[in-house]
């Protein structure tokens, strides 16, 4: 009975929590940051006051949650396994196209960009608990192919930003500056597989390594 009772409880809590972030997203966006409290998403999410301070006792950390849920990906997806550059990329580009289009990703970088000027610690917070570790997973990706011989990548840091540029620069950043920018299934299946080509075509290892003495 125990065992039912904690899971009902930890349902209900996990429930609460993604209506306090959904209202804090919200309210950022229309009131800003700074001018909103606490107080009123807590009623805007329609929990009490102390179900909101005891999971997030200050802005800053419901506004990390924010950051860390809109990153994350629906099933917490690890790297593909080395061993076929194209299979890999499709994978993390297609994952990586999915998390972009999603509403929350839009939200949270109009939030960042509005506030930056007043609240830089915002957009730290979006570098380093958001992009930065999807990031290093992607690095992570593309040294293990490195190491395993089926790319010969000499700057992993470069190679995975220019991959993950290739798809955000047509599939997300016009979605900020373009009203009603919309991208159809099949386009972005054509964007993911031609940063995937542009990407093998450049890296994969082909062939003998160049001699040293040439």
């Amino acid at each position: 009975m125990s065992r039912v009772v904690t899971t009902y409880h930890l349902r209900i809590a996990q429930e609460k929590r993604a209506l306090i972030v959904t209202a804090a997203t919200a309210l950022f966006l229309e009131l800003g940051y700074d001018r909103t409290s606490l107080a009123r998403i807590a009623e805007r999410s329609g929990v009490s006051r102390a179900t909101l301070f005891k999971q997030f006792p200050n802005k800053a950390a419901l506004f990390d949650a924010i950051v860390t849920e809109s990153w994350s990906t629906a099933d917490e997806e690890d790297p593909p396994p080395a061993g076929n550059i194209v299979d890999g990329l499709s994978t993390i580009g297609r994952r990586y196209a999915e998390l972009l289009s999603q509403p929350r990703m839009t939200d949270l970088f109009r939030i960042v960009i509005a506030e930056l000027p007043r609240f830089p610690e915002l957009a730290d917070a979006q570098f380093s608990r958001g992009k930065m570790p999807y990031f290093e997973s992607v690095r992570g990706y593309l040294l293990a192919e490195h190491e395993a011989g089926t790319v010969r990548v000499e700057d992993v840091d470069l190679a995975a930003t220019q991959f993950l540029g290739m798809i955000s620069n047509y599939v997300f950043w016009p979605t900020l500056l373009v009203p009603g920018w919309e991208v159809s299934t099949d386009r972005v299946a054509q964007v993911v597989d031609e940063a995937v080509r542009t990407t093998t075509a450049r890296y994969a290892a082909t062939g003998p390594e160049p001699s040293t003495n040439d």
